[in-house]
């Protein structure tokens, strides 16, 4: 959200936003609201359990940090994982992998690898390898048609990475 959506929140609920910012300093939001008097009722908490994935996961990105961040979260929630840079190396992992008879349950790459093959065309020649492969698309690019009609390309999902810049 933007600092005026923010700004026009607070206010709506009787409140009052302070900034504090010096050069060199940063800058300091504080933010005030009236506390409520009413009680507060407890929500139920669902019994159900989500279902947590879990397998042999191919990534690849361009990114070492997001790459090596990713790895790691899914190796925690439980998965086997493998990483690599570029979509040609990709390929290799795969088909080295259903050599073994221990192939990827699930690949996630990057759309865009400046420099080297993309998701795009490696999710192409992917699935003539394995017309079954369970492809995700990665990118901070939400415009890319690729996102927004990322079945028509051969993926089964996207996932969208916000862009630091």
């Amino acid at each position: 959200m933007g600092l005026a959506s923010d700004y026009s929140i607070i206010r709506r609920h009787n409140g009052h936003i302070a900034v504090d910012s010096g050069i060199g300093a940063g800058t300091t939001f504080n933010i005030y609201l009236k506390a409520s008097s009413q009680k507060i009722e407890k929500k139920r908490v669902s019994k159900r359990k989500s279902k947590v994935f879990t397998g042999k996961i191919l990534v690849m990105d361009d990114n070492d940090m997001l790459r090596s961040t990713i790895s790691s979260i899914l190796v925690v929630a439980g998965n086997t994982v493998e990483n690599t840079d570029e979509g040609s190396k990709a390929i290799k992992l795969y088909k080295k992998a259903m050599k073994t008879g221990k192939p990827f349950d699930l690949v996630i790459m990057d759309l865009t690898i400046p420099g080297g093959m993309g998701g795009k065309e490696a999710v192409e020649k992917l699935l003539k390898i394995d017309p079954n492969a369970h492809v995700i698309v990665s990118s901070g690019y939400s415009n890319d048609p690729v996102i927004s009609n990322y079945k028509e390309y051969g993926f089964c999902g996207y996932i969208a990475k916000t862009i630091q810049r």
